[in-house]
């Protein structure tokens, strides 16, 4: 990997609900920002916004310092990267790549093991926060790679990123990701039940989740989800289905490296029954409605 130079262009893959708000911020820190969409809504959308929106991944990524890519899983990160004409046809060594994505462990090896030959940097770096936290660029990123590149990316991160941590050289960062979204996914889980059993002991929900927000159980999550479980409108940050796509990687993660997490498996099938109950497109923590009814 040659010296790593802070990035003025940025190449960006996938402008979904995250990779939007992110691109505003970039661009608002004075970053010149060149779009790839991978569907026609969010190219409208990306193209409404004022950003240069490409047609492939060469106009996207030629002539950009640092490439990202926020898109939906394994296979999707697998099309970005080994696709004819893909980044790993695209890629140089003067370049870094940063996914943002939320995939396996072993996924990102498979692409680590792909662009080292090129000698480009690739920093793997999930974020943690809504999209709501993504537009304040609040976000917290956690990052696994060469830290040279990291360190040359730092004004980059503090564009959308309240907090940047370099927690690793290897797929360390997607690990912890999904320990987190396996205790954010679980607090769903955790509340539908309690409340459920403050309900029928004659509670009003907002008077539960008065008390619940002054307690020690408290939290920015919990918090940041009262109004929703007050009015029950579960109009999608996260859906219902997008977490069990994160539990199924947290099993099978827990699989790989022989860790037993019952309590895990259990809050996956606890979102494998909501979906089949036709709550995928809800937001995750609809886990919390009363007798599963919603709202919105």
């Amino acid at each position: 990997m040659q010296n790593v130079k802070a990035p003025a262009r940025i190449a960006w893959i996938g402008m979904g609900k995250m990779g939007l708000p992110i691109c505003v911020r970039l661009r608002g820190a004075g970053f010149a920002v060149t779009a790839l969409c991978r569907n026609s809504a969010s190219a409208k959308n990306a193209a409404a916004n004022g950003f240069t929106v490409a047609r492939s991944i060469a106009e996207t990524v030629d002539g950009a310092e640092v490439v990202f890519s926020a898109i939906s899983d394994d296979k999707a990160l697998f099309d970005v990267v080994f696709a004819n004409g893909g980044l790993q046809d695209r890629l140089t060594a003067a370049q870094v790549y940063v996914d943002i994505s939320t995939v396996s462990p072993e996924a990102s090896a498979r692409v680590a093991q792909a662009l080292s030959p090129l000698g480009c940097a690739y920093l793997r770096s999930p974020v943690s926060g809504s999209t709501v936290v993504a537009a304040q660029g609040a976000l917290t990123a956690m990052v696994s790679g060469p830290a040279e590149a990291f360190g040359a990316l730092r004004e980059v991160f503090a564009a959308f990123t309240k907090k940047a941590f370099l927690v690793g050289a290897g797929e360390q960062a997607l690990t912890l990701k999904l320990a987190i979204n396996a205790m954010v996914g679980a607090t769903s889980a955790l509340m539908g039940e309690a409340l459920t059993l403050a309900r029928k002991g004659g509670l009003d929900i907002h008077d539960i989740m008065e008390v619940v927000s002054y307690s020690v159980v408290a939290s920015p999550l919990v918090l940041y989800k009262r109004a929703a479980i007050e009015n029950g409108d579960y109009a999608p940050a996260f859906g219902a289905s997008q977490m069990l796509k994160d539990f199924d990687l947290i099993a099978q993660a827990a699989k790989t490296t022989s860790c037993d997490v019952p309590l895990l498996m259990g809050v996956r099938e606890t979102y494998r029954a909501a979906i089949a109950r036709g709550l995928g497109d809800k937001d995750f923590f609809v886990l919390t409605a009363a007798d599963g009814k919603v709202s919105k």
